[in-house]
C-alpha cells in the first residue's frame, strides 16, 4: 500500500465524520453559508490562506511552499439537492427536501483530508489552491467563480476535480482525454394555436398534434442530421397543454434537455431543433416559440493533464484498480467551465458495484457516499499535489 494511503487510512474517521455531518446537514446551491463556513474554518485552522465568499459562498484555500513557480488547482464541489432522503441512516439529512444525493459530501471531504494531509506532511514546493465550490447542482458555479475572478486571483497552471461513480468498484479511479462528458442545453417551445370544441377540430389549429409531430420528429436529428460515430441526445422530459377531454387548447409547451459531446455537435442540434420546430409548427397552422438556453459546455480533459493524472493513479493504487481510458457519459458537469479556462482533468471514482454499500445511483433518495473512498480520494489529491509540484 501507498504510504500516502496508508497514512489517510490510518486517521480517516475525522474525516469520515465531517463527512457525516456536512450529509446531515445539505444545503442547495448558493445557500451553502453552514458547509462553506466549515470548510474555510478547517483550512484556517490548517494554515491556509482562505478567501470566503467567492462565487457567493464558494471557498478557496491557498497554501504555498518553497520557492517553486508552479500553481495548482483542486476543486471540490459542495451543493446538495432539492430530493427528500430515504436511507435511514443515522447521519441522514436533518432538513426535509434537501439531501446529499449526489457525493457533493464526499468530494469536500475528500479534498479536506488532503488538505490536512499537505499542510502538516505534505512535500511540495509551489503554489496549491484548494477550490470549494457551490451550486454544482445546474446553477453554474463554476461559471460563477470564474466571473468573481477566481483564475486572476489564483492562477493555476492546471486544474482537477473528481466525481463519484456508482456502479464502477469503490475505489477503482477512471480516467480519459478528450470529451468525457456532454454539453447540457435547455429548450422551451411554446406552440401557439386556436383552441375549439374537440368535437370540430376543423375550426381550431391544434397544437397537441403539432407538438407530438415535433416531438417524433426531433429524433430524426440524431438518426439523420448527427454523425452515427458521434453521441446525441434529445430528450422530450414535458408536453404541457390543456384541461379537459373535449377541449383542443389553445397552447402546448415542451421542454428539451439536449446533450453532444462534440462542440460541433452541439452547435448542429441548436440550428436543426430550431429549423425543424419552425417547419413543423407552420405545417400545422400554429407559431412556435424556441427558446433555447446553453447550459453546461462538452467537458474536455486535455491530453497531457490527463495523461499526469493516469501516472499518479497508477502509482497510487496500481494497473487492477485504474481505468486507463473510460467511456464517456451523457451527463453534464460544470467543471467544464473550468477546463474551459485552464488545462486539465476530471476524473470519477468508483462509489461502489453489484450489492457494495455505495452502487445505488446518484439523484436517488436511496443514495449515499462511500465512506471507503474518503481517504483513497484523499491520498489521491495529495499524491497528486506532490508530483505535480514537486520540490
Amino acid at each position: 500500500m501507498h504510504p500516502i494511503l496508508a497514512a489517510l487510512q490510518a486517521n480517516a474517521d475525522d474525516i469520515i465524520a465531517v463527512r457525516r455531518d456536512i450529509h446531515q446537514h445539505p444545503e442547495l446551491s448558493f445557500e451553502e453559508h453552514r458547509t462553506s463556513e466549515l470548510v474555510a474554518r478547517l483550512l484556517t485552522e490548517w494554515g491556509y490562506e482562505v478567501e470566503r465568499g467567492l462565487g457567493a459562498t464558494g471557498v478557496v484555500g491557498r497554501l504555498r511552499r518553497g520557492a517553486g513557480a508552479r500553481r495548482l488547482g483542486i476543486r471540490a464541489d459542495m451543493d446538495a439537492l432539492p430530493m427528500d432522503e430515504r436511507t435511514g441512516l443515522p447521519y441522514a439529512s436533518r432538513h426535509p427536501g434537501v439531501m446529499h444525493a449526489c457525493g457533493h459530501d464526499g468530494h469536500t471531504a475528500m479534498l479536506l483530508g488532503a488538505a490536512r494531509y499537505l499542510a502538516e506532511r505534505g512535500e511540495f514546493s509551489g503554489t496549491l489552491n484548494l477550490i470549494f465550490q457551490p451550486a454544482e447542482e445546474g446553477l453554474g458555479g463554476a461559471r460563477k467563480m470564474i466571473e468573481d475572478g477566481l483564475f486572476e486571483k489564483y492562477p493555476c497552471d492546471a486544474v482537477f476535480a473528481l466525481h463519484n461513480s456508482p456502479g464502477a468498484p469503490q475505489g477503482r479511479l477512471l480516467l480519459r482525454d478528450g470529451a468525457a462528458q456532454a454539453s447540457a442545453d435547455s429548450v422551451t417551445i411554446t406552440l401557439d394555436g386556436i383552441g375549439g370544441h374537440g368535437a370540430m377540430p376543423h375550426s381550431a389549429a391544434d397544437p397537441v398534434v403539432a407538438g407530438a409531430a415535433i416531438v417524433m420528429a426531433l429524433q430524426t436529428i440524431v438518426a439523420r442530421n448527427v454523425d452515427p460515430l458521434q453521441a446525441a441526445v434529445i430528450t422530450v422530459g414535458a408536453f404541457q397543454g390543456g384541461t379537459a377531454f373535449n377541449i383542443i387548447p389553445a397552447q402546448v409547451v415542451l421542454k428539451l434537455s439536449v446533450r453532444a459531446l462534440d462542440r460541433e455537435v452541439r452547435q448542429l442540434l441548436e440550428g436543426r431543433i430550431k429549423a425543424l420546430v419552425s417547419a413543423q409548427a407552420q405545417s400545422y397552422g400554429v407559431s412556435a416559440l424556441v427558446d433555447y438556453q446553453r447550459g453546461y459546455p462538452v467537458l474536455v480533459n486535455t491530453p497531457a493533464e490527463t495523461d499526469f493524472a493516469r501516472q499518479v493513479a497508477l502509482e497510487l493504487l496500481g494497473e487492477g484498480n485504474v481505468i486507463l481510458q473510460a467511456q464517456p457519459i451523457t451527463a453534464s458537469e460544470d467543471f467544464a467551465f473550468m477546463l474551459d479556462e485552464v488545462p486539465g482533468c476530471y476524473l470519477l471514482i468508483g462509489n461502489g458495484e453489484g450489492d457494495e454499500a455505495g452502487a445505488c445511483m446518484v439523484h436517488n433518495p436511496a443514495y449515499d457516499f462511500n465512506d471507503k473512498n474518503v481517504p483513497v480520494g484523499a491520498a489521491y489529491w495529495a499524491l497528486l499535489c506532490e508530483r505535480y509540484l514537486s520540490a
